[in-house]
């Protein structure tokens, strides 16, 4: 992931650090650097917001003779891409989780997300990530409209060893949520995740159906799941979904198979919701925390 930007940006911030960064050479060469992130799909208002952050904290600095300026320039990207991906408050899953057991409450997570974002996977990679935790959940197979899904999700639970609340195809894909519950708090449970059925804008009964869902269980956090690789599409697909039922956290999937990676920066600045995990693998285990370190650290290393 990311490899295709990481060599663009190594090549372009070398020769910003070759130059005196200042004046027309730094100008030139931020420019280059601005086209290089476009081309990696990093959002032009994001990619113009960088470069003059870079711009702002690379002019006129004095670097003694026999001083680093490549460290100089580094750093001046770390910061920026800080600044710019941490424009929305976090969210943190895990303490909300902790927070509601201490309430002997269970925490209700709702996934959204169109057909084919991974949605139903990085539900299992959740999952899995909260039973290393310590804490025990169940999983509502509430999207009851797509063939295959309840047995799709059952198999990930049967795997990672959860248990499923589920009805037949065709029900109140409300009523499983409400169940689903209604069993948590019954049996002590910390978690319930709740799959939905993936919906387009476009389709106005599901939307609704969804709106339901969100009205029955009353969640804690309402998590968007959405394909790295298209994720400059996320902010329209945040839009539909926020407007409807509001959005809390988004979670990119398929992280490693997006060569550019570009998406994955304005991502958070184009929806203007945190984004808080990343698939970065097949494996249950393949889900980490996304932030402004993981990004700096898989560009410049």
């Amino acid at each position: 992931m990311f490899d295709r930007l990481k060599t663009g940006v190594n090549s372009v911030l070398q020769k910003i650090s070759r130059s005196e960064l200042g004046g027309k050479d730094l100008d030139q060469y931020l420019d280059e650097f601005k086209l290089d992130l476009i081309q990696n799909d990093v959002a032009l208002p994001v990619a113009e917001r960088i470069c003059d952050s870079m711009k702002s904290k690379i002019h006129g600095t004095l670097i003694p003779r026999f001083g680093d300026r490549q460290s100089v320039v580094d750093s001046a990207l770390k910061d920026s891409l800080k600044e710019i991906m941490s424009t929305v408050q976090e969210v943190d899953l895990i303490r909300l989780v902790e927070r509601k057991r201490a309430q002997n409450s269970p925490a209700i997570i709702v996934f959204l997300g169109i057909n084919g974002t991974g949605k139903t996977t990085t539900i299992a990679k959740v999952a899995k990530l909260l039973l290393r935790k310590g804490l025990t959940v169940i999983i509502a197979c509430a999207d009851t409209y797509r063939a295959g899904s309840i047995e799709q999700m059952e198999e990930h639970a049967q795997r990672i060893g959860v248990r499923v609340i589920k009805h037949t195809y065709g029900a109140d894909a409300a009523a499983v949520a409400f169940d689903a519950i209604n069993y948590a708090r019954s049996h002590g449970t910390n978690v319930v995740l709740v799959d939905t059925a993936g919906r387009m804008q476009t389709n106005r009964n599901l939307l609704d159906e969804m709106k339901k869902i969100v009205r029955v269980s009353n969640p804690d956090l309402k998590i968007l799941v959405v394909d790295a690789l298209t994720a400059n599409d996320a902010a329209e697909q945040s839009k539909v979904f926020n407007d409807a039922v509001g959005v809390d956290a988004i979670i990119l999937a398929k992280l490693d198979a997006d060569a550019r990676g570009g998406s994955a920066i304005s991502v958070t600045v184009t929806t203007g919701k945190p984004v808080i995990y990343a698939g970065v693998g097949q494996g249950y285990d393949d889900l980490v925390q996304f932030n402004s370190d993981f990004v700096i650290k898989n560009i410049l290393g």
